[in-house]
């Protein structure tokens, strides 16, 4: 089974808190017939997005495919949360990669998290950003490591927009007594995923992009120049940028055993009203816990709690998506019990076995991004004007990402789901004994 017709109607956005809130744009035209370009960009999520507009702002000809609609998959369906840095911790992250690369990879993690802002302002479109980021610690022993880490970025990488919180501190921000500790970080935040999106394929089409819809790649063939071939279309391309993430299917082996498929799932609530708000989050930031299946939420404009939680690892969503969730939303807030559960929906990400993105080249003309692990919204954003500045020519960027270590799951496509879910099933319980 494929993932991309799994859990919904071909060419339909999920019916969202963001889809009822974003102004969804007019259907893009089916690929048909002998189509040359520059580039073929397969993928228009927040990579496929970026990469196409970047290009075309480099005078490409470029033609962005995509099976469904522009953001239909994760990136119209997150929870909108915007990181700093990379998906991994400073400190382990210099374990893995030594200081030198670790902090070649700080800054690029900075850059990922600042592209979010300058395309907004450039080609003005408005994805309500927010500032603030909280990660609290539902175990009392993670406070001194939590601690570090902030001291640790302060002093060693000059980033001086995290601070930590003790105990009385983040009960001050959150009504909860699910937490211990945390850090607070003012240069990360959070917005509105869907609204993102459409922003991004408005300035692609404006720069001259061929954007074209419900044209699900059959057969990419790795030559040179490459060619693409959906039900109604032959194309040729010079290079091709894969940006499917969590979708990415047979189109290619290496990259499918290196990304991983994990379906998450998100709740809107009733608008809770101004005091309740500021009661629950009282700082208007993103929350994010430090349960292996995380816990993520914040606020949006009309003071609604948007919560995800909850993972599985097969090919369909739970029968009752708005139960799935509220129950570890109430573990958290047991005050919201009697809040009505307006939107729940699901969608499906693309994870890697040390949770930092996947950029290879696949051939000299073909590159892929993905793996983004939670991270797509800036990490995304950001991978894809790497594989444009790659194609243009300038590969620097783009190769320090590509030389992070990467390995595949284990078990082939049959066996990689039920190996994951089996080993999520301890951390889940790791997490609540």
């Amino acid at each position: 089974m494929n993932f991309l017709y799994a859990n919904d109607r071909p060419g339909e956005y999920p019916a969202s808190f963001y889809k009822a809130t974003a102004d969804e744009l007019d259907a893009f035209p089916q690929a048909a017939g002998e189509i040359k370009c520059d580039v073929c960009v397969i993928g228009a999520g927040y990579t496929g997005l970026s990469t196409a507009l970047h290009l075309a702002e480099k005078d490409f000809d470029v033609v962005l495919l995509d099976a469904h609609r522009v953001g239909w998959g994760a990136s119209g369906r997150n929870g909108g949360h915007i990181g700093t840095g990379q998906r991994v911790e400073q400190m382990q992250l210099e374990k893995l990669v030594g200081m030198d690369a670790a902090k070649q990879l700080w800054r690029l993690g900075l850059d990922a998290n600042q592209i979010v802002y300058d395309l907004s302002e450039k080609h003005q479109f408005d994805c309500e950003i927010k500032p603030g980021t909280i990660h609290a610690n539902h175990r009392a022993r993670y406070g001194e490591h939590s601690k570090r880490e902030a001291e640790h970025l302060q002093s060693v990488y000059d980033y001086d927009k995290i601070s930590f919180l003790d105990k009385d501190a983040i009960r001050d921000l959150l009504e909860t007594e699910a937490y211990y500790s945390g850090t607070l970080d003012m240069g990360a935040g959070h917005l509105h995923p869907l609204k993102l999106a459409f922003g991004l394929a408005q300035a692609a089409k404006k720069a001259g992009v061929r954007i074209f819809e419900r044209s699900e790649v059959k057969t990419l063939e790795q030559s040179d120049p490459a060619r693409i071939i959906t039900d109604k279309a032959n194309i040729t391309a010079r290079f091709v940028a894969i940006a499917c993430n969590g979708y990415i299917g047979d189109l290619d082996r290496d990259a499918a055993a290196h990304v991983m498929q994990v379906n998450n799932f998100v709740i809107a609530t009733e608008p809770l009203g101004d005091e309740l708000a500021s009661r629950i989050i009282a700082n208007d930031a993103a929350v994010a816990d430090s349960k292996f299946v995380i816990n993520y939420y914040r606020l949006s404009m009309d003071k609604r709690l948007v919560f995800g939680g909850g993972e599985n690892y097969s090919y369909n969503f739970p029968s009752d998506i708005k139960s799935f969730v509220r129950k570890p939303m109430l573990e958290i807030y047991p005050q919201l019990a009697d809040t009505r559960i307006d939107y729940g929906w699901g969608g499906t990400l693309g994870i890697t076995f040390n949770r930092l993105p996947y950029l290879r080249y696949l051939k000299p003309n073909i590159l892929n991004a993905g793996g983004f692990s939670g991270w797509g919204v800036c990490m995304g954003t950001f991978a894809g004007s790497l594989m444009a500045r790659a194609i243009n020519g300038t590969a620097a960027d783009f190769d320090v990402m590509a030389a992070i270590p990467s390995r595949k799951f284990p078990g082939g496509s049959l066996t990689r789901a039920p190996l994951l879910a089996l080993a999520m099933f301890y951390y889940a319980l790791r997490d609540r004994f």
